[in-house]
């Protein structure tokens, strides 16, 4: 969607106006109409809610919008105001209306809080309709462009920072969205290049030769059964200081998950297209790191796979050697993610060091129950980086709740007949999961795994999203370089 800033405090042209209002602060040079019509119905500026009113303006009809942002003196002011671009967005969506022009003269918001704005209202106006052939017209995707009056040179600064954000965001959605038969490891790879490398990201890609002469039997194990060829893809941004070793970003790109000869149950299986949502993640926020011209060094590492129940596939019962020489019975084949991880993880830490080490995957269902679809789980060796991505969870919105891990929780992945078994038993599910790709982090090495399974996808409209994939992680992982990496 097209954003662009006018000096002008009001246009002419413009059919649909939108103006943020305060709780309790109808601006007191709207209208005489449309001021008490929006009393009459209730409208007070609370967080969330908006009101809709038509106003002769120069001799045409002018269809105004009020959006409530609160009290300025709220906890989450940010928060309010992306709830008012994002509701107006998903408003004016399909229309018919082509721009919302934004009034801003007067409204008091800060350069940052008119970023956030224009960030919410684009990425909730986010829709993916290739396949959709037969939509009427009152269905289709009208709104193209928001306009901007009233702000300032510092909002045009804050929006292409966050106008990078938002491409990376936008480039993970479609990647979770698109189906399993269009974005496969290889095709992944393609469209990462497409982007990336013109964003002065360098591509290095390892095919299964390369990846078996490595030793990745973990991740090779669970590729077998597919004709789709699996790919380790390392993306590399050096925008920081010059030599200085990266922050890794890992994502598990199991670009559709059967189960395997585990196979899943078939309602619901057709959602397993967006197993590579860590992937996707990580994907996008490299895109939006080098778009933004970020001053850090940070490397992002996919492990791309396809996991299906050939006569090749792996049994439970095999064993597998990982990377590292550690041997793996798999248990369940369905508990596939880790040992994508696990060699890609290995592979990360032997080719660049980094300073740490953040893994991304929707790994398991045991963290659905435990949070639902508020949050990720956040597990972690490192209390300083664990906090970090915590407070950079509640900066962005993508929230992070952080789980326990201990030597107690190991026990349930002995094996009778390898250094471990890639199952606990039914309890602890996620944590033992994380317990397993602990294993695979060098002595020293800050990491934390973040279980996303919950928070990729959603069944209906959420804050800045429609129902589908909700780019969750990039909005983190950018706030966690920002905060944390950048000077």
């Amino acid at each position: 969607m097209e954003v662009q800033f006018l000096d002008a405090q009001a246009s002419p042209g413009s059919r649909l106006v939108a103006r943020v209002v305060n709780q309790d602060a109808i601006p007191a040079d709207l209208e005489p109409v449309l001021a008490e019509a929006a009393r009459a119905s209730r409208f007070s500026g609370k967080t969330g809610q908006l009101f809709e009113g038509f106003v002769e303006r120069g001799g045409q009809v002018v269809r105004v919008a009020l959006a409530g942002i609160g009290s300025p003196t709220d906890k989450d002011r940010r928060s309010a105001v992306e709830r008012a671009g994002a509701g107006l967005a998903a408003k004016y969506l399909t229309s018919g209306e082509t721009e919302l022009a934004f009034d801003l003269a007067g409204a008091g918001l800060t350069s940052g809080e008119i970023a956030a704005l224009l960030l919410a209202a684009r990425l909730r106006a986010w829709r993916h309709d290739a396949y959709r052939t037969k939509l009427k017209d009152d269905q289709k995707k009208s709104l193209a462009r928001l306009t901007v009056f009233g702000a300032d040179r510092a909002a045009q600064d804050e929006w292409q920072r966050e106008a990078a954000l938002a491409e990376g965001v936008e480039f993970t959605r479609e990647l979770v969205t698109e189906p399993a038969n269009v974005v496969y490891p290889e095709a992944f790879v393609d469209r990462c290049k497409a982007r990336m490398e013109a964003a002065g990201i360098a591509i290095r890609v390892l095919d299964e030769s390369e990846m078996r002469s490595l030793g990745m039997g973990a991740l090779l194990g669970v590729a077998q059964g597919s004709e789709r060829r699996p790919r380790l893809l390392a993306m590399e941004w050096r925008g920081g200081p010059e030599g200085g070793k990266p922050v890794a970003f890992v994502g598990k790109g199991v670009t559709f998950d059967s189960g395997g000869i585990s196979i899943k149950p078939a309602a619901g299986m057709e959602d397993m297209k967006w197993d590579m949502g860590g992937a996707g993640a990580v994907a996008g926020t490299m895109l939006a790191l080098a778009l933004r011209k970020a001053k850090a060094n940070v490397i992002g590492i996919c492990g791309l796979v396809e996991n299906m129940p050939d006569g090749k596939a792996q049994r439970p019962g095999d064993v597998v050697t990982s990377m590292s020489g550690q041997t793996i019975e798999v248990i369940n084949t369905d508990a596939e993610g880790r040992l994508v991880l696990c060699d890609a993880l290995t592979w990360v830490q032997k080719e660049y060091s980094p300073t740490a080490i953040v893994d991304l995957a929707t790994l398991t269902g045991a963290i659905i129950a435990a949070l639902a679809h508020e949050y990720a789980g956040i597990f972690s060796n490192d209390d300083p980086l664990a906090d970090k991505l915590v407070a950079a969870g509640n900066a962005s919105g993508d929230r992070l709740w952080r789980f326990p891990m201990g030597p107690a929780y190991d026990k349930q992945l002995d094996s009778a007949i390898a250094d471990m078994k890639n199952v606990g038993n039914r309890f602890g599910g996620s944590i033992t999961a994380a317990q397993f790709l602990q294993r695979y982090i060098d002595k020293g090495t800050p990491w934390a795994h973040l279980d996303i399974a919950g928070t990729v996808w959603a069944d209906k409209p959420g804050a800045t999203w429609d129902k589908g994939a909700t780019g969750y992680g990039v909005r983190l992982l950018d706030r966690f370089v920002r905060d944390n990496l950048e000077d």
